[in-house]
């Protein structure tokens, strides 16, 4: 393998350059700029290059919106910075920067990695002078690259760098109590989740949003995978789902022109408005570096740097936190504050900054002389800011709560100057909780209701609604124009050979008779009728089961949930296993032979909790079957665990679990899916999970939530993926379509969600259904709880064949809105299915063997009274 620089760059080019703006449009601009008016990118960029009286100008109206901003905060006229170590992990990466001296080559080395004690050693010396924050710094993905990396990882057992990362800031929090701040570059949802746990922050800079840097031979990140700014871009806005205090930044002088950086801070600004996550903005100064391709550049003009600071607070709002690094910028402190920084990064008093070593860190005391002399106090701060530090969950992860408590100052989320920096526990401690909160709400949801119609963060916790808006805009396709060809081509391909009708190549004919209306739908429920009779007879099925939900304390952030709630909402509740042990008997001894447990993703819950449920339930009622945790709860649960999917699904089969529900799949196309929800998994997680299950034995439902911003196209693109999941796997038991449940859910509420599907929606999607899934999928559910007895029993008419549950307790829909109630007997099911003309029967959850009736070992006790 070459040693970097590649051979083959060529010097930068320099043909990037814009011509100036004119003085009268940077006259304008600054105008807008003064008087507060929002400025889009081609003011941005023109303001770029303002300069003497002009940049003058420009700097002053940056700083009024900055003081504006911190008088906002509760801390005016204080300018913040970080005390940290800097932990130099691995300077092995599989990219190619032609500016950077930090990654090298396995040969230059000692080792491939800091080992763990040299960790420790760092980050205990940084304890010792005071520091509290650990900045973890590495290249990405070297072990892709680096045959050295991936024996070395594989020599200590670990799977990836960033089990290694993991490991060492777990390490670094129990030994020395500093903070992690993790800096592994581009991380997916999954990886986010995974190092949420371990890290109050992360970070990655975004750096541009130029391709033509990545893609054009001699371009500065030519030939590195990770710089480019789709990807990183993705990796953004992950955080945010996720919901990762994070930081970012551009990186000026590398070749973009004007109009390419202003596109960048506007990115960003997508970015933060959407989620909230992004806590400070980076903007650095390129600065050349010997031994290096681009050595012979010259560096950002600390003009261009100012004003590059300026423009992005003024883009960005007073609440954005603006840092430049105060090693980069010489003697030109006063001229950063001008501009509109608010923060000077981290300083360390104990190691040098690795990735631009030939530039020391000011000294702290410096730092405080010079921002004195501009107006400013020097106040510490942790590596994560006070608004995230201050809110705690969903921000900073409940196993960090501690360790994040023990620096700071309460008041004011900064860093407490008294605090000791101590190692302490990092896992939360194992066991059970009593009950707390409105345990009563599965049936008092039906008599008094739900205290107010949203949670109390309503205004904050699902994003910028304006910026959803005009993201599902864009997404809006125009309806297809529906040809009476393709009506009668689609009802022909439904019943000589239904199954086809998700073939890509027969997309026109299966959108016509989706979206069928009138005459066409009543032949479209004939048919699936039909191939239901054939297929599973005239049964209608139903199983005796209690929906137990065990807490609806949730920090994700799904746009579409009514349920959840906040830890210090009135509705709030959590069930001890006792109570759900409780609750599993009082079903046994009505009948019930399913247990239908689900919850919020409760930052409270300790790892144990979900197994211990399982076999708690067993316990009570020996044979009753557990059907429990969705993809979304799994995926958290063996995150906080630190253990694959695969190894948490495991030890809940072990325990007594009989199948998992296939909710949160919502829609499986990320393009609604992060419209609809803030933080849940993506698809492709969706899907591995369930596939995962299904590997190990471990059946599921699959379901469909729709009706919201969704359109016909996702339901087709929604069932495709339920049919190779099935044709691969064979674990689905029966296809579940959940029509969305509108009057108190936060998308309807924030007026971007239709009020639910149509009558027609609903007929439609399931024969649709029965008709496309025939030969993968034999059991087509109706809702009674979402659709109401009448229109299920005109659904059993077209092509359903199961009610689902009685439920005995039924508390998501219910706090959306439902008004069907939240139970059902057995003699009100019959009901429903002979208003269809048809016959019932009793099934078990998987449709195999014969319901038996069980016998709990609990005695009967009364219910536990709210705490």
């Amino acid at each position: 393998m070459a040693d970097l620089p590649d051979p083959q760059f060529s010097p930068r080019a320099h043909d990037a350059d814009e011509p100036l703006p004119s003085e009268s449009a940077i006259r304008r601009a600054l105008r807008r700029a003064r008087d507060g008016v929002v400025l889009d990118v081609t003011e941005a960029a023109v303001l770029l290059a303002a300069r003497g009286e002009q940049l003058d100008a420009l700097l002053d109206a940056a700083s009024t919106v900055r003081d504006a901003g911190l008088v906002d905060a509760g801390r005016p006229g204080v300018v913040t910075y970080s005390r940290k170590v800097f932990i130099p992990l691995t300077r092995l990466c599989r990219d190619r920067c032609h500016y950077c001296t930090f990654a090298t080559v396995p040969h230059r080395l000692p080792a491939a990695f800091l080992e763990r004690d040299e960790v420790l050693e760092i980050a205990r010396a940084g304890a010792a002078a005071g520091c509290k924050e650990a900045l973890f710094t590495l290249g990405d993905r070297p072990e892709a690259r680096w045959p050295a990396a991936r024996e070395w990882l594989d020599e200590r057992g670990y799977d990836s760098t960033l089990d290694y990362v993991r490991a060492c800031a777990i390490a670094v929090l129990e030994e020395t109590g500093l903070l992690p701040h993790l800096n592994p570059g581009v991380l997916s949802w999954e990886e986010l989740t995974r190092l949420k746990p371990v890290a109050p922050s992360m970070g990655m800079m975004l750096e541009t949003t130029a391709t033509r840097l990545w893609s054009e031979p001699g371009g500065p990140h030519y030939g590195s995978p990770d710089k480019e700014p789709a990807v990183r871009l993705r990796a953004l806005t992950e955080a945010g789902r996720v919901g990762v205090p994070f930081t970012t930044g551009i990186l000026i002088g590398i070749g973009e022109n004007r109009t390419e950086r202003a596109e960048s801070i506007f990115a960003i600004r997508s970015a933060a408005r959407a989620s909230g996550h992004i806590q400070e903005v980076i903007v650095q100064n390129f600065r050349a570096k010997p031994d290096t391709a681009m050595a012979n550049d010259p560096d950002a003009d600390l003009d261009d740097l100012a004003a590059t600071i300026a423009v992005t607070r003024l883009v960005l709002g007073p609440k954005m936190r603006v840092q430049a690094p105060p090693n980069l910028v010489g003697e030109e402190f006063a001229l950063m504050l001008h501009a509109g920084i608010d923060d000077w990064g981290g300083v360390s008093p104990v190691t040098p900054d690795h990735v631009n070593p030939e530039r020391p860190w000011p000294v702290i005391d410096e730092l405080a002389a010079r921002s004195a002399e501009s107006g400013f106090t020097l106040r510490e701060r942790l590596t994560a800011y006070p608004k995230y530090v201050l809110a705690g969950s969903p921000w900073i992860d409940t196993r960090l709560h501690a360790h994040v408590a023990a620096l700071a100052d309460p008041e004011t989320g900064l860093a407490n100057p008294g605090a000791v920096v101590e190692g302490r526990p990092w896992q939360e401690p194992d066991g059970g909780f009593e009950s707390s909160g409105r345990i009563d709400l599965n049936s008092s949801i039906d008599t008094t209701g739900r205290t107010e119609d949203r949670r109390g963060d309503f205004a904050s916790v699902y994003g910028d609604w304006d910026e959803l808006k005009a993201e599902l805009a864009e997404q809006r396709s125009r309806a297809p124009e529906r040809l009476s060809g393709d009506v009668r081509e689609g009802l022909v391909l439904a019943a000589e050979n239904p199954a086809g009708l998700l073939d890509p190549a027969n997309e026109a004919a299966a959108m016509a008779v989706l979206t069928a209306e009138g005459p066409a739908l009543e032949e479209l429920a004939r048919l699936a009728d039909a191939l239901r009779r054939d297929v599973v007879g005239d049964d209608v099925t139903y199983v005796i089961n209690r929906n137990i939900n065990f807490s609806n304390v949730c920090y994700v952030g799904c746009r579409f949930c009514a349920f959840a709630q906040r830890e210090r909402d009135a509705d709030a509740f959590r069930l001890s296993l006792d109570e759900v042990a409780s609750r599993a008997a009082e079903a046994a001894r009505d009948g019930a032979t399913e247990v239908c447990v689900q919850g919020g993703i409760d930052p409270q819950l300790p790892v144990t909790f979900y197994a211990d449920l399982v076999r708690a339930v067993h316990e009570a009622v020996p044979g009753m079957h557990v059907h429990a945790f969705s993809p979304m709860e799994i995926v958290s649960a063996a995150s906080k665990a630190g253990v694959s999917v695969r190894e948490w699904l495991q030890e809940l089969k072990a325990a007594g679990l009989g199948s998992i529900p296939g909710t949160a799949a919502e829609i499986l196309d990320d393009e609604v899916r992060w419209v609809l929800t803030k933080g849940k998994l993506p698809a492709s997680e969706w899907v591995e999970v369930v596939s995962t299950a299904h590997e190990l034995g471990i059946p599921s439902s699959s379901t469909m939530m729709y009706g919201h911003v969704d359109e016909p196209r996702h339901w087709l693109g929604h069932l495709r993926t339920l049919a190779s999941i099935q044709d691969r796997t064979g674990g689905f038991t029966e296809f579940v379509p959940l029509p969305f449940v509108h009057t108190n859910a936060p998308i309807y509420l924030a007026g971007l969600a239709r009020p639910g599907p149509t009558e027609r929606d609903n007929r439609a999607v399931h024969a649709f259904a029965r008709l496309a899934l025939h030969g993968r999928i034999d059991h087509v559910q109706c809702s009674w709880v979402k659709l109401g007895d009448d229109l299920a029993a005109d659904i059993l008419r077209g092509g359903a064949d199961d009610m689902g549950g009685t439920l005995m307790e039924e508390t998501i829909s219910r706090m959306a809105g439902s008004e069907n109630g939240s139970e059902r007997s057995v003699e009100e099911l019959v009901a429903i299915a002979a208003a269809a003309g048809r016959p019932v029967r009793q099934r078990t959850t998987t449709y195999r063997g014969t319901p038996a009736r069980l016998r709990p070992t609990l005695p009967l006790s009364l219910p536990l009274a709210p705490a």
